[in-house]
């Protein structure tokens, strides 16, 4: 038996044009790998997509390779991440099971008020898969909570349980933040966990479960990962070993320039010949300044001029981060979160106080969740617009 194991490949996340379809180019790397490793089958933890509703040529591109890989007899089994879905539940997975070309995992009834799971059976090795979704603000705790943990440990034969959640007692200290389920909400005595959601790469062989596995992105998804690791990657899995499989798209080349007490100048001029000096050809490069500047501010630094340079030496892709740089001058509210509702929580604690209003958290709080509400299915636009600014009326009132 050999599988292949990946998540979180978020096609659609970058915005940048040189950057959005990096994702779908290593979605294609890592279908050539499965195909050419000659898997039985294939797991995808959560997080196919960045959004519930993918654009055309993403999902064309998708469709394509699951249509290969149905032609090889090579099975995808899945599971819907919190990006999957959408408010009403509804996920484009369904739609590419429905053409069959995939097979959510996540099956079940309920069974004396208890989530009794059903195995997804393959076909050519015998694995039972079965797994939990994922949803944002950690809603799929629920399920876990109520989920039959004996009907599942009972079950003989080769088991894959498939989670899309961070697990308290293995959460890197980045993301301590990061709601998370304890590991005793899942299952003991699988084979393999495979995981997904946290862009992490994490294998333990935790005694009285199994090899539990995140194989993080597959592509990076932000600054920190592009720093940190570079590209994403997969597991392939057999019976007696697991390996882990970088699938890369380009080299990254970070520079890391500690500006404590120094001036704007001097640090543009070390950037420039620390530049000059490198071979950038098709690389991505990262910039990341930290410390107190003694004079000056921020924008005192030509990035223009250093971004000039850098794309001046073929490289495919250039990012910044001045989060932690800071000036005499001037200091600005910098947040550096890696979830958007994060962002959004510390932001409204960051501007609290400068505008007098009683409870004026939760006010900004409320607001927001009305303005964040999605058109309900079959709603006209304008429709959807009144109800919104009626919301609002009534709330203010």
């Amino acid at each position: 038996m050999k599988f292949a194991h990946f998540a979180d490949v978020h096609i659609g996340s970058w915005r940048d044009p040189r950057l959005k379809d990096c994702s779908t180019q290593a979605f294609n790397k890592a279908i050539d790998l499965c195909i050419s490793e000659k898997v039985d089958f294939v797991l995808i933890a959560g997080d196919l997509f960045n959004t519930s509703m993918p654009a055309i040529d993403g999902l064309k591109v998708v469709t394509r390779r699951f249509k290969e890989l149905s032609d090889l007899s090579i099975p995808v089994y899945i599971i819907a991440g919190s990006h999957d879905f959408s408010p009403s539940g509804k996920t484009m997975i369904d739609v590419l099971e429905e053409a069959g070309l995939v097979k959510n995992v996540v099956k079940g009834s309920i069974v004396d008020n208890r989530l009794r799971l059903n195995f997804t059976v393959d076909k050519k090795t015998g694995a039972k898969i079965t797994g939990m979704l994922g949803r944002r603000g950690m809603l799929e705790r629920q399920f876990y909570e109520s989920l039959d943990l004996s009907a599942l440990e009972n079950e003989p034969g080769f088991k894959i349980f498939m989670l899309h959640t961070a697990l308290s007692e293995f959460k890197p200290k980045d993301l301590d933040k990061v709601d998370a389920t304890p590991l005793s909400y899942l299952p003991k005595g699988f084979n393999y966990y495979a995981g997904g959601h946290v862009h992490y790469i994490f294998e333990k062989n935790e005694p009285g479960y199994g090899l539990i596995t995140y194989p993080g992105a597959l592509f990076p998804a932000n600054f920190k990962e592009m720093e940190e690791f570079g590209h994403g990657g997969l597991y392939i899995v057999d019976e007696k070993s697991s390996k882990y499989v970088p699938i890369t798209l380009f080299e990254r080349i970070a520079f890391n320039i500690d500006c404590k007490g120094r001036k704007p100048k001097d640090v543009e001029q070390e950037l420039l010949n620390k530049i000059s000096s490198s071979q950038l050809q098709n690389a991505i490069v990262t910039l990341r300044l930290s410390g107190k500047l003694s004079e000056g501010k921020t924008s005192d630094i030509d990035f223009k001029r250093i971004f000039d340079l850098i794309y001046s030496k073929n490289a495919y892709f250039a990012m910044r981060n001045t989060n932690a740089l800071e000036s005499e001058e001037f200091e600005e509210i910098k947040i550096d979160a890696d979830s958007i509702e994060e962002i959004e929580e510390r932001i409204i604690k960051e501007h609290l106080g400068q505008i007098k209003i009683d409870n004026e958290e939760q006010l900004v709080k409320d607001l927001m969740k009305i303005l964040n509400k999605e058109k309900l299915e079959g709603e006209k636009n304008a429709d959807f617009e009144k109800r919104i600014v009626e919301e609002m009326r009534e709330f203010v009132n």
